[in-house]
């Protein structure tokens, strides 16, 4: 059987490895990335505190013993379910079956001054872009003699109190407040401020009540000024406009309020639901579709009865989707009965700083907070890191920051876009 799969994230991955050295399978895994990456540590590569090599992994290297695995670079354009076949704009692969693992994109809600002008926190490329761009910023405020003109420098918004604003917010306000005053002396007598946005009444949403208020406190604590119930409605000279009618100044407003999925040609507009998430029957296969299956945030399954609204846009539902999905490949080559998903909710985290993370464990219902669950979120993001090698690099980079309150990966690094171009 010929499965191609669209995506190299945590659905596509671990399907592809669920499939491996089964010679039923030809497998072939397209990503216009020729490496897999962690998104829940792309914001420490944002704020340097992470190289971008400790948190990805070449695909080639991850699937050379897998000889029933290949790896295409290329970025997807169509389908033709007609032909079963799928055009890249490098050319064309044949399938048996199709899976959709495309993740999700940055969805800026229709409001072009902000997708032009915000910093975005999805891909490494976004994560990379945003040190450079924040390291300039300091540079330049340090040199600036307008304290107007400076604060707008310093000042930070943040849009999206999910995980990632949380963790991002938290990261700057430990930043500000050690590393950037010793290293900047200069501006120790400059306002900055850190404001975290969102339009929903708490932080963390999906989360217990305790933790929203123990990540409300702790960021807080540190002086974030967090505020509920405000959207962003334009990002216009350096201003970002609030539902509220409030405005602030600033030249930083970092992106990390909602996600959709992508619309691909080929594809009905009726097989797409709810943030044009591709819609799932139980067994991950697309709607009004023979052989064509979509899993993890791409999809949307109504199915479920725990999940009737279609389950949450986590690492741990793709990557359990991927794994049912390959064992249900294995039931078809067997003639056996395909199973339904069902999701195993494990639970919920996010770190807010050093020594604060806060986790939600449903079965049994358990509340972390402090130390302990600050622990955990280390241990487990660490486990799952792909290689001892980003492990090892990723727990001794933590550890120095930790114990020295520095880290010295603040190097602003541009490529020459102009010179060395690959076409």
């Amino acid at each position: 059987m010929r499965i191609v799969i669209i995506g190299g994230g945590f659905a596509g991955i671990n399907l592809a490895n669920n499939l491996a050295k089964d010679n039923n399978f030809k497998v072939t895994l397209v990503d216009k990335n020729n490496y897999n990456f962690f998104p829940p540590l792309i914001y420490q590569v944002a704020t340097a505190y992470l190289e971008p090599s400790s948190i990805s992994y070449p695909f080639r290297k991850l699937f050379r013993k897998k000889g029933n695995i290949q790896f295409r670079m290329g970025e997807f354009l169509s389908v033709s379910p007609s032909e079963n076949k799928v055009i890249l704009h490098n050319g064309e692969l044949e399938y048996d079956k199709l899976v959709f693992a495309t993740g999700a994109e940055t969805n800026y809600f229709g409001m072009e001054n902000v997708k032009n002008n915000a910093i975005p926190m999805k891909t490494l490329n976004d994560a990379i872009e945003m040190r450079n761009k924040l390291l300039q910023r300091m540079e330049k405020a340090a040199i600036c003699k307008n304290s107007k003109e400076r604060r707008k420098y310093l000042t930070i918004v943040v849009a999206g109190g999910g995980p990632t604003g949380v963790e991002v917010s938290g990261m700057f306000a430990e930043m500000r407040n050690g590393i950037l005053r010793k290293e900047y002396p200069e501006l120790s007598t400059t306002v900055s401020n850190i404001y975290l946005v969102d339009g929903g009444p708490s932080l963390l949403g999906p989360m217990s009540e305790k933790s929203q208020k123990d990540t409300y406190d702790a960021l807080t604590k540190l002086g974030v000024i967090v505020k509920l119930n405000t959207r962003v409605t334009d990002y216009v000279d350096d201003v970002v406009h609030f539902s509220n009618g409030e405005t602030i100044t600033t030249k930083n407003l970092i992106w990390a309020a909602g996600v959709y999925s992508r619309v691909f040609e080929g594809i009905p507009q009726e097989s797409y639901g709810r943030g044009r998430r591709m819609i799932v029957n139980e067994h991950n296969k697309l709607q009004g579709m023979d052989n064509i299956y979509a899993i993890g945030d791409t999809c949307i399954m109504h199915t479920d009865p725990n999940f009737p609204e279609g389950h949450p846009q986590l690492a741990q539902t793709a990557i359990q989707q991927g794994e049912q999905l390959a064992k249900n490949f294995k039931r078809m080559i067997k003639g056996e009965a395909l199973k339904p998903f069902s999701y195993n909710d494990k639970g919920s985290m996010a770190i807010i700083g050093k020594n604060k993370a806060v986790v939600d464990i449903p079965k049994p219902k358990l509340h972390f907070k402090g130390f302990i669950a600050w622990l955990m979120w280390l241990f487990i993001h660490l486990m799952s890191l792909i290689g001892y090698r980003n492990r090892i690099a990723t727990a001794w980079n933590w550890m120095i920051a930790y114990f020295s309150q520095d880290q010295s990966l603040r190097m602003i690094i541009r490529p020459n876009k102009k010179k060395g171009a690959i076409n």
